[in-house]
């Protein structure tokens, strides 16, 4: 069961996280969206250095909704290139785990 159960990365501009995080979950795409609401990101976009104050959205969601949630983050995120990394769950709390599979759908 935790093998079907993905962590989501996803850093966005902080005046969009709650939008974004809103959309996922009425979207079905999410379970559940936590927003970290303040990092600062240092990057290379274009040949330039970057300093970013940004908002981490860490989804909960399921393998099989993963290509689902991508679009819907694409489809909402304001940047050219927003981040989307999957990060599968070796183990969790199985009722929580349970709840994940049953919402995201």
């Amino acid at each position: 069961m935790a093998k079907d159960v993905l962590v989501v990365l996803v850093t966005c501009p902080p005046d969009k996280a709650q939008a974004i995080a809103d959309a996922l979950v009425e979207e079905r795409v999410a379970a559940c969206v936590n927003v970290v609401p303040s990092l600062h990101s240092v990057y290379r976009w274009k040949g330039a250095v970057h300093h970013e104050e940004e908002a981490m959205l860490l989804v909960k969601t399921t393998k099989d909704r993963f290509e689902a949630l991508k679009l819907a983050v694409l489809k909402h995120h304001p940047h050219e290139l927003p981040e989307v990394i999957a990060v599968a769950v070796d183990r969790g709390h199985t009722p929580y785990l349970e709840w994940v599979i049953e919402s995201s759908h």
